[in-house]
């Protein structure tokens, strides 16, 4: 009797046992999936405190000029469950680079290296650990000139047009200046008050001139004028044209199969001009219709051999690409290569025009950050320059120049941007001369016009009777970088 009811209690055990391991293996598959499959989800749910907590738990990384100054910065909160929070130096100035890291987001270079300041970074915890004994963000060292970034900000905000301005080393293609106005402080999204928070990042939002928005890399406007720069090297590059070859210029060209029309400049009094000064004084008409001889394949061609339609150029910001018309018939051909149509170029594509041409014709790819170093000194990563493409040829860029640098002298468009002392070429577009297209101010520049340091580009939007203004701003950029 005993021993049938123990072989009973047996059979019930190994039943409830069995029952048991398939929980626990259940539970081990659903654990496995959490942690292997779903933590990020979890992560980045806001209900979940601990990742916040463990962000701003240690400090970040500085971020630094090139010259070294430190414009991002971790320091302590004095208490609470954040420990640290960022602050930035002249916020403003560097807000278009530096970006900013809220509790809810991260932004410019706060986002795009977020792995070495963070510590995160698989070289840089390694090295820390091998060093120091324990993990720790690691610096980043910017590319950008402090002179050359105050110019260029000071020249935005005297102006109080929104606009933008790049500069880069054309040799090289470190970018030693990049800004936007209207801009913001970062200060003010780094609040660990949710509600303070999220009243800030709403009325930036709604602000007038949209000062979150970084025009320098990510607003594309009709090139105008500066788009000359291309048409110019397909119409030299075909062999067909040289300088001192004559175009057609009349005062009022009306576009074919079309009643729009384009004028020409105040200062194109000749109706044949000569391509050289066609150029120099800006005569839209000859350009139109030098674009419609050469026809949109070979400008097509042209502009992407400079960097338009290039998509995912990171530097290592994203950027927005530059466009130009895929297809077009011969009236939007001849408004694409004077830069209007659809053709549109971000204040970074302005630059990295003049920056091809003032490298012999060889773009480098542009980058903002030079190098990722510890806390202790020791680099970790350094850039190096590398070619991105091959607009012209050296011999067709140094007649490109040569062009550019008529502009700034005596009759030329871009005599605002001469500098005293050094020879700066540039193209500039600060006119309406196509009825109905936006009214933008730019210019492309570079100098030394011999031996090249830096390029410019600068744009401002509807700047009125202050379009004079955009010259200024570029000659003042190089006269920081030179300086």
């Amino acid at each position: 009797m005993t021993g049938s009811r123990n072989g009973r209690i047996d059979v019930s055990l190994r039943r409830v046992a069995v029952l048991c391991a398939w929980m626990l293996f259940v539970l081990l598959i659903h654990v496995t999936i959490v942690q292997a499959f779903c933590s990020h989800t979890l992560n980045a749910d806001p209900r979940n405190e601990r990742p916040l907590i463990a962000r701003f738990g240690q400090p970040r990384g500085d971020i630094l000029t090139y010259d070294g100054t430190a414009i991002a910065m971790s320091r302590p909160t004095g208490g609470g469950p954040y420990r640290y929070r960022r602050v930035y130096r002249h916020g403003e100035l560097y807000a278009p680079v530096t970006g900013h890291l809220s509790l809810h987001r991260a932004t410019g270079i706060e986002q795009a290296q977020d792995a070495v300041l963070s510590g995160d970074d698989a070289k840089v915890k390694v090295r820390s650990l091998v060093r120091d004994g324990a993990a720790e963000g690691a610096d980043v060292r910017l590319t950008i000139s402090d002179r050359a970034q105050w110019a260029a900000y000071q020249g935005l905000k005297e102006t109080g047009v929104p606009g933008a301005v790049v500069a880069i080393d054309p040799a090289r293609g470190a970018i030693l200046a990049l800004a936007s106005y209207p801009s913001y402080d970062p200060n003010t999204l780094t609040s660990f008050d949710r509600a303070r928070l999220a009243e800030t990042a709403r009325r930036l939002r709604q602000a007038p001139g949209q000062p979150l928005l970084n025009r320098a890399l990510h607003r594309a406007y009709p090139p105008g004028s500066t788009f000359k720069l291309v048409t110019t090297a397909a119409a030299l590059a075909s062999g067909e044209y040289a300088p001192a070859s004559l175009l057609d210029a009349p005062a009022r060209l009306v576009l074919p199969g079309s009643s729009a029309y384009v004028r020409n400049h105040p200062g194109c009094r000749d109706r044949h001009p000569t391509l050289m000064y066609a150029f120099q004084v800006s005569c839209e008409t000859a350009f139109a219709n030098l674009g419609m001889q050469l026809g949109q394949d070979l400008l097509r061609d042209q502009a992407e051999a400079f960097g338009f339609n290039a998509e995912n150029l990171r530097i290592p910001l994203p950027t927005t690409p530059s466009r130009y018309p895929t297809a077009a018939d011969r009236a939007q051909t001849a408004l694409a290569a004077i830069g209007h149509h659809g053709n549109r170029a971000t204040p970074l594509m302005i630059a990295m025009m003049s920056a091809a041409v003032a490298n012999d014709g060889l773009l480098m790819r542009p980058y903002l950050v030079e190098e990722v170093r510890l806390p202790d000194g020791s680099v970790i990563n350094r850039a190096g320059p590398t070619p991105y493409r091959r607009a012209v040829p050296p011999t067709l860029a140094k007649h490109l120049a040569a062009l550019m640098t008529t502009v700034t002298h005596a009759g030329g468009t871009g005599t605002g941007a001469a500098v005293q002392g050094v020879e700066v070429a540039a193209e500039t577009a600060i006119s309406r001369t196509v009825p109905g297209a936006e009214d933008h101010a730019l210019v492309t520049a570079f100098a030394p016009a011999d031996k090249p340091e830096v390029a410019v580009g600068v744009v401002l939007e509807r700047p009125g009777a202050r379009a004079d203004a955009v010259a200024r701003i570029a000659r003042a950029v190089i006269q920081a970088v030179l300086s």
